[in-house]
């Protein structure tokens, strides 16, 4: 049976989802306008809902967020406010990911960041647009370099002081901020300073931030980040081996990548650095080093795409999401790789690398019955000689590569 839609008819959407600015109803469409005027219950944040003046049917949304109660309204007329454009770091998304394209109707506003952009001048194509409101700013980490213009959303007025002391922190105090509040209503309001000469007070919410940044070199991007920047105990793939490792594994948006004898998690870390959208499930025997995972992943900003599970594998591999690549950074053995290659779908790329004699034959073996590349990895540091210098060899490395 067709759904009751907003004006009565069957089949209309039920839902509307209207992007409202800092101007509230003076800002809105007619057809915003309207969807408020026939709406039984309106969903937002306490703001939303006083500067649209919703009374009665205003239902501010629960904490923590959940889209449950908009769902339990379906069919009746609801509209939904947020911020700007709601499918730019809005509830558009969550609320339509379950929903027919017949079942909601959506009218946006400028967003934030393009409020930003028009107010200084910047292409909007150019600058790099972030929410950490709710995220760490660790995920900043990658954009970070000199030159980069970003607009952030964050969370409160401290949370701005905040975000100026952690850019001083990564190098960047010369960067200059840009502090604006309620852009685009009559409370708007735009002070500059730098991220280390940072002292403004009664910052206002909503706010963003503008950094031009200065002064810091940033991540490169590129694969192979220095040894110091990961917490170990040794055991870690080091540089230009986690390098050539990265780009066996080939890593792609949206692919998760199992890291089996995870160490300290560099290799998975550096995958999910690599794409949007990348997850891993590192699996590492010792719960030291599983700690240590967690806090290498937190201080990249990806430890919300990282699940450790602590097990000797083949153990704790059976419940773990089917990924797109493995890598085997340690301890392959016989029963390991054959439950592997039972466990893992077809298509998956599977790279594993090893010191020992045993393992290397282990991997001739399977280089011949499953096919792939067999490379052996030789590599030498330079290191003091007596009062001159040498070659300081690393043990060679043999690393198997195949697809299954």
């Amino acid at each position: 049976m067709a759904e009751r839609g907003m004006d009565g008819a069957a089949g209309s959407p039920w839902l509307t989802i209207i992007g409202l600015g800092e101007d509230g109803l003076d800002g809105l469409g007619l057809a915003s306008r309207q969807a408020l005027e026939r709406a039984e219950l309106v969903f937002g944040g306490p703001r939303h809902l006083t500067l649209v003046g919703a009374g009665d049917r205003g239902r501010p949304w629960p904490v923590p967020f959940s889209v449950a109660p908009v769902m339990a309204a379906r069919g009746r007329a609801v509209a939904v406010l947020a911020s700007g454009d709601p499918f730019w770091h809005g509830a558009g998304a969550s609320l339509t990911a379950t929903l027919d394209a017949a079942e909601w109707v959506a009218h946006p506003v400028a967003s934030t960041f393009s409020l930003a952009a028009a107010r200084l001048g910047w292409p909007l194509a150019d600058c790099l647009c972030r929410a950490v409101h709710a995220a760490p700013f660790e995920i900043l980490l990658r954009d970070l370099t000199a030159g980069a213009r970003l607009i952030c959303l964050v969370r409160d007025g401290a949370a701005v002081g905040e975000l100026a002391a952690w850019l001083t922190g990564q190098g960047f105090g010369p960067s200059r901020l840009t502090v604006m509040e309620a852009l685009g209503g009559p409370r708007e309001r735009l002070r500059g300073t730098t991220a280390a000469g940072f002292d403004l007070a009664e910052i206002a919410a909503p706010v963003a931030v503008a950094v031009a940044a200065e002064g810091g070199a940033g991540l490169p991007h590129c694969p192979g980040l220095p040894d110091a920047l990961f917490e170990h105990d040794g055991q870690i793939t080091k540089r230009a081996m986690r390098a050539l490792t990265l780009s066996a594994l080939a890593p792609r948006p949206g692919e998760r990548l199992w890291d089996i004898g995870a160490g300290a998690g560099s290799v998975g870390i550096e995958w999910l650095l690599a794409a949007r959208g990348t997850t891993v499930s590192a699996v590492e025997s010792q719960a030291e080093r599983a700690e240590r995972i967690g806090r290498n992943a937190a201080r990249f900003g990806v430890a919300d795409r990282l699940a450790v599970t602590v097990a000797t594998a083949p153990a704790g591999l059976d419940d773990l999401p089917p990924p797109q690549a493995v890598f085997v950074g340690g301890g392959a053995g016989p029963e390991l790789l054959d439950r592997l290659w039972a466990l893992i779908p077809a298509g998956t790329r599977l790279v594993a690398n090893a010191v020992t004699l045993e393992s290397e034959a282990l991997l001739a073996d399977w280089s011949a019955r499953a096919g792939g590349q067999l490379l052996r990895i030789g590599l030498a540091e330079a290191a003091p000689l007596g009062r001159k210098r040498g070659w300081q060899p690393a043990r060679p490395v043999v690393q198997w590569s195949t697809t299954k």
